[in-house]
């Protein structure tokens, strides 16, 4: 993790001319969904070190390889809950600009996320764009799988990660777990308030339980390599209408 360190990056805060013109600074982000806000904001260049084919990003175990693509990177950019995040404040220690992003799939978090960073960035324009299209297809893609509710809308208990998943739905949380494995008394008291939905944790199969009567809906956070983040709203609308049809 030397390496990174050894790269150096810019210790300012104030993005130069030259590189917002260019698209913004070089970024090496911590998985997929942290790349996806750095390219809503605006930035072209972005080094992804957890693989977007890894099933649970955060867990992911960077390699001295994973490095070799840091060299002259602006910000290097993590999620707290990152789970090799330490490694990467040490190997972005010295003049690297080491930059933490707070996730949550939601238009206020991704709003307020994206905007910031545009601004560290220098790439502003590009940020109110996209800012612009993901307000409309998102508006869109929530009222699609509102209109698809049976009635009465079925509730849903959730994994912890996933609760705001049901607002995108218009669907009501009774019960959470999460995000450990759910328990045998966990899984009765789950049962007990008969959901019609359970919002799955995709990323982390192993945690979800099957409910008896409840359709799962296995729901995703980090986006594929195209670090597109608007598909991973597209890819739980789908998911979401496909689950209330049965």
């Amino acid at each position: 993790m030397t390496l990174l360190a050894a790269t150096g990056c810019s210790s300012t805060d104030t993005p130069s001319p030259t590189a917002a013109a260019a698209g913004g600074p070089k970024i090496v982000a911590s998985t997929s969904w942290v790349g996806a806000l750095a390219k809503a904001a605006g930035t072209t260049d972005i080094t992804v070190i957890a693989p977007a084919n890894v099933q649970h990003p955060p867990d992911y175990d960077p390699k001295p390889s994973d490095l070799a693509a840091v060299a002259g990177a602006g910000y290097v950019l993590y999620a707290e809950f990152d789970g090799f995040a330490p490694k990467l404040k040490e190997a972005a220690g010295g003049k690297g600009k080491l930059t933490p992003v707070e996730l949550e799939n939601t238009p206020g978090k991704i709003r307020a996320e994206v905007t910031r960073l545009a601004a560290l960035f220098g790439t502003q324009a590009a940020a109110t764009t996209w800012l612009t299209a993901f307000d409309t297809e998102y508006a869109k893609l929530a009222s699609d799988v509102k209109a698809a509710l049976p009635q009465p809308a079925p509730t849903a208990v959730s994994h912890a990660f996933l609760g705001y998943w049901a607002d995108f739905a218009g669907v009501k949380v009774t019960g959470v777990y999460g995000p450990q494995p759910v328990s045998a008394g966990q899984l009765a008291e789950l049962t007990g308030k008969k959901p019609g939905l359970v919002l799955a944790n995709a990323h982390l199969p192993g945690v979800n339980p099957d409910i008896s009567g409840a359709t799962r809906v296995d729901l995703i956070n980090y986006p594929k390599q195209d670090l597109d983040l608007l598909s991973v709203f597209r890819a739980n609308a789908t998911t979401f209408t496909t689950a209330l049809r049965h």
